[in-house]
């Protein structure tokens, strides 16, 4: 894929992104129904609105490039307005046995969510929850893959993300110029892998994938 920077608008998103005009469609329909909701919920920052295909859906659609096919039940953590995870959801959403799992306390953030998932068909379940209740870990149990974004610092999400983890378990964060930071606050109270990948959308940004992750 072409670097991020190059996505200005919805045309130049489809030429980089090489997604069908189906998934175009559906993600327009995101769009169009962030617009109109932004409004009256602040769902994101007003000064990304021009700049939405680049600095929200490029950002959310380049974890599902740095995941596998294998990666099918997922838990996305404090989803806000979707992204990353209602994002990937639309884009796996012919893929067998895909389900997204959004998790988002606040409860107009989660009608907007159920709102764009009936209007796209994303195979995606919102939990208005928060992340470490004994509810939410037991409804939505260990995954194949984790994704946040903007939602925590790393040493925070490792805790969030324990539970949810089996020894198969990837986590995608997406960070920005403070992630090193975050890695060495976090290795003081857990051991884990990491493989960090240059962000497509945010020159000082990175997705860090975490996996093995485990308390010191």
């Amino acid at each position: 894929m072409d670097k991020g920077p190059q996505v200005l608008d919805a045309e130049s998103f489809f030429e980089v992104a090489h997604v069908s005009r189906e998934t175009m469609e559906r993600l327009s329909v995101y769009e169009s129904l962030l617009r109109k909701w932004q409004g009256s919920i602040n769902l994101v920052s007003k000064t990304t609105l021009d700049d939405v295909w680049r600095r929200h859906f490029l950002d959310s659609m380049q974890l599902i490039e740095l995941s596998s096919e294998k990666h099918l039940k997922w838990a996305d953590f404090g989803s806000g307005a979707g992204f990353p995870g209602l994002v990937l959801a639309i884009l796996a959403r012919d893929r067998a046995d895909f389900q997204m799992n959004l998790v988002e306390s606040d409860q107009r953030k989660s009608v907007f969510l159920r709102e764009v998932i009936r209007e796209t068909g994303a195979p995606a379940v919102v939990h208005t929850s928060r992340i470490e209740a004994p509810e939410t870990i037991a409804a939505i149990g260990p995954c194949d893959a984790l994704s946040a974004r903007a939602c925590a610092p790393l040493d925070r999400l490792m805790g969030w993300a324990e539970p949810y983890f089996s020894s198969a378990t990837a986590a995608f964060f997406l960070k920005g110029a403070q992630a090193d930071e975050e890695l060495t606050l976090a290795g003081k109270s857990w051991t884990f892998r990491v493989t960090s990948y240059p962000s497509q959308a945010d020159p000082e940004g990175c997705v860090l994938k975490v996996e093995q992750l485990a308390r010191v």
